[in-house]
């Protein structure tokens, strides 16, 4: 039967490092049509919290970079390979596993629908809205609320809408990045009003094909971190949660 280590023997035990990633990407509800967030969860097959879901992750080795040891979780799991792939926080609360004390490094990834697609499902490996992703293994589900709060202040800031998005977009694309983020509707012509006077989007000479109506133009986003994520933040920058 699976138990608690004596406080003491804790203590004496020198602490374990682990990596564990946060996976985001939109998917449309067929119902509302409406995108939403996701994220990959794994289920656990061994102690601790057997059978419980839990965020993408595992040790990390002992000749491998944070995140390379990230990167490799991922594509070990679900065979993702985000383009965006940013270190969150380190999470190291006192009782975060019962047997020594653990200390996990967070990444945050940002993947667009035709990569998320790609992604291996298994009896083990599924994704969740992350607003039903609860009662995970550890503390997942304050590292999956991390991850949200952290989306939702960098929404409006930098490249982040557009790891969500392919190279070309429409403009109602990126709304609906940006009502998933927040969580509410937005009004059409506010929202492009707003991205006129944006200096990282242009317009292309291209259409969306394929529909009934007139084709909607397709946008690009121009902006420095256009390929590449954002430097990581320090803590300093962040409210711990643990």
């Amino acid at each position: 039967m699976y138990g608690s280590a004596n406080v003491t023997e804790r203590q004496a035990q020198a602490p374990a490092l682990a990596i564990s990633t946060v996976i985001f990407a939109l998917r449309t509800d067929p119902g509302s049509g409406r995108s939403e967030i996701w994220l990959p969860l794994v289920r656990r097959i061994r102690q601790p919290h057997l059978g419980k879901w839990a965020l993408p992750g595992g040790p990390l080795g002992g000749s491998e970079s944070l995140q390379d040891a990230a990167a490799r979780n991922l594509r070990e799991t679900t065979d993702l390979e985000p383009t965006y792939l940013e270190q969150l926080y380190a999470f190291g609360g006192l009782d975060r596993a019962a047997t020594q004390r653990l200390v996990s490094i967070v990444y945050w990834a940002l993947v667009r629908p035709d990569q998320a697609d790609l992604a291996r499902e298994s009896e083990n490996v599924r994704w969740f809205r992350a607003s039903e992703a609860a009662g995970l293994a550890f503390d997942h589900d304050e590292i999956v609320a991390y991850a949200l709060e952290r989306l939702h202040g960098r929404i409006e800031h930098g490249s982040v809408a557009y790891h969500f998005l392919g190279d070309r977009f429409t403009l109602t694309q990126l709304r609906g990045v940006f009502e998933a983020v927040l969580g509410r509707p937005l009004d059409p012509a506010n929202f492009r009003r707003q991205l006129r006077s944006a200096r990282d989007i242009a317009a292309t000479d291209e259409v969306l094909q394929g529909g009934r109506n007139r084709p909607p133009r397709l946008y690009r986003y121009t902006g420095q971190n256009a390929q590449a994520p954002p430097p990581a933040r320090t803590p300093a920058d962040d409210r711990p949660t643990s």
